[in-house]
């Protein structure tokens, strides 16, 4: 009696084992499923302000470029390797220079379109510019002379991406006759 309740326990515990294992399996690859749909919603939302910028809706591309941004921001700290974490980083900035500069147009338009553009137009501009800057020395921080794409495959369309935005926010500037 004492053995068939002894190896009645320690059928349990195996049993427990096992389902302990199974829930840790699936936490994990809930985790895991995480941060790739918060990945997903990242890409989400940044096409989601291409979108609105297609529309000319400078208004909703300014506030899903900083959704953007805050969720890169999240995703940035919760990466333990420095180096995607870098990435992330320098896509943060990267994606608040896109917010302030289409904040910027949304205002200039609102404004009515006159040239030169307003104090608050050209602030915005040179907020994006800063912010630009900081991603580009993110980028260059985060990149290996050697192995440029090794750190992450985003890493070159992120790089790509800021230097047309850097083109683009200096055509901004120009046309709406901001000081440097």
């Amino acid at each position: 009696m004492r053995n068939g309740i002894h190896i009645g326990r320690c059928e349990h515990c195996l049993a427990a084992s096992i389902l302990s294992f199974f829930i840790l399996v699936a936490a994990a690859g809930i985790g895991q499923a995480q941060v790739i749909g918060e990945e997903a919603e990242l890409d989400r939302l940044r096409a989601k302000a291409e979108d609105a910028m297609g529309n000319d809706d400078a208004e909703g591309a300014a506030m899903n470029m900083g959704r953007a941004a805050l969720m890169a921001a999240q995703l940035g700290k919760r990466q333990t390797e420095p180096a995607l974490r870098q990435v992330f980083k320098s896509t943060e900035h990267l994606y608040r220079s896109q917010e302030h500069g289409y904040r910027g147009l949304a205002l200039f338009r609102r404004a009515g379109g006159e040239l030169p553009a307003s104090a608050g137009v050209c602030g915005s501009l040179q907020l994006a510019q800063l912010e630009l800057q900081h991603a580009q020395e993110t980028l260059a921080s985060s990149e290996t002379p050697d192995r440029p794409g090794a750190v992450s495959p985003k890493l070159p369309a992120i790089r790509q991406t800021a230097d047309d935005w850097a083109i683009v926010l200096a055509s901004m500037m120009g046309e709406f006759r901001c000081p440097n």
